[in-house]
């Protein structure tokens, strides 16, 4: 089989860890399936830019390592576009999607590039699948968004999601029942694993008596990132030798590091930036504790590759860390709620945990990840015939 991949959702000159999880899927795909990648890539004019996200423009000739791929621009202008956003992209698409020759079209986000992804795959006959992440479905930023975002879920051969929560979801917006699958995201045993502490904290410099928050992600608001800061500060008083760590950039940090100017913890608090795989897996053997109490999520990869660590969770009870995380391997609260995060907190650094049991507890594999998304494409593909 050969698939076509239409995803914006991959890794860039400018961010190369953009897209973890499809990237991670496709390349053991590869070993079943012939696999290029489209990624359409919006670009808006100098004098009307994008004010909810950093915006520049990518490489196209930029290549990620082991997977075919192509970059290519279509037009767009925030918000005034909005609706017409799908179209333009499908017509960008049309003719490259025609040189591959595929089989079938796989798309990783929802809209515009998966309404485009379904639009010209039935325009070439071709069977399409979607995949939402998370943010498509989570945070759906307007009417007309949420209108073809339903319209791509119905008209889709196949509609896979990184949680339940996610597939509710979906089928609450449209999706047939019998055609939604989850499929949870995995990890890669090969470099998270449960490793010595002492040794990881003895190559980063911190003291074995230090106890550890850590925290990988987007340095931004709807990650929980102030709360996580607040609950910290308050720790600190009963808690004199406390530390945070963050791992990640974000329109969020300049903030973060204002407040804790302000309170004069700056050496209890460590802003590490964007760190490789193997540097993250570093910090996740140093720390007590793995935090991530987002607002809204799909399936995080940290939060599984915080477990294959053997490192117990405190997160916000949102998307699949609900499936992730049990009594054994973490605490959940609520999002938002900066007391509950704080004794969540105090309660884990606390308790003595069985990391080893953890690390047992989570072991799924971005082959599997990879199987299990085969399996939907070949279900679609025999589908396809009957249900067109």
């Amino acid at each position: 089989m050969k698939i076509a991949v239409v995803t914006p959702y991959f890794p860039t000159n400018r961010q190369t860890y953009r897209g973890y999880s499809a990237y991670q899927t496709l390349k053991p795909l590869q070993q079943w399936a012939e696999v290029e990648v489209l990624c359409p890539l919006a670009i808006y004019p100098n004098w009307l830019q994008p004010r909810n996200f950093p915006y520049s423009r990518a490489d196209l000739n930029y290549r990620p390592p082991h997977i075919k791929t192509q970059y290519f621009e279509y037009p767009a202008v925030p918000g005034i576009t909005r609706p017409i956003n799908g179209a333009v992209c499908a017509h960008y698409l049309e003719p490259r999607l025609r040189r591959v020759g595929a089989d079938l079209v796989l798309n990783y986000w929802l809209y515009p590039e998966g309404y485009a992804a379904v639009h010209v795959a039935h325009k070439l006959g071709l069977p399409a699948v979607v995949c939402s992440i998370g943010s498509d479905l989570n945070s759906i930023p307007d009417p007309i968004t949420a209108y073809f975002v339903r319209r791509t879920l119905r008209t889709a051969d196949f509609v896979l999601t990184v949680s339940k929560q996610l597939a509710e979801r979906a089928i609450g917006l449209g999706a047939s029942v019998e055609k939604v699958r989850s499929i949870m995201n995995g990890c890669d045993p090969t470099v998270f694993y449960a490793a010595d502490r002492g040794r990881a904290r003895a190559q980063l410099s911190i003291s074995p008596d230090t106890p550890m928050i850590l925290f990988v992600g987007r340095l931004e608001a709807a990650k929980g990132v102030f709360e996580l800061l607040h609950a910290t500060l308050t720790l600190l008083h009963s808690r004199p030798n406390l530390r945070l760590v963050y791992i990640g950039e974000g329109n969020a940090r300049p903030s973060l590091q204002a407040e804790v100017a302000a309170s004069k913890m700056a050496q209890h608090v460590t802003f590490a930036g964007t760190c490789d795989s193997a540097t993250v897996a570093q910090w996740l053997a140093a720390t007590n504790i793995f935090s991530l109490p987002s607002y809204a999520e799909g399936c995080p990869n940290v939060v599984i590759e915080a477990l294959n660590c053997g490192r117990p969770v405190v997160a916000a009870n949102v998307g699949a860390i609900r499936e992730l995380v049990g009594a054994d391997s973490g605490i959940l609260v609520p999002p938002r709620d900066s007391e509950a995060l704080t004794l969540a907190l105090a309660t884990a650094i606390d308790r003595v945990w069985d990391e080893h049991g953890i690390a047992l507890h989570c072991h799924r594999t971005w082959d599997e990840v990879a199987s299990d998304t085969l399996e939907a494409c070949e279900a679609a593909v025999r589908r396809y015939p009957s249900t067109r």
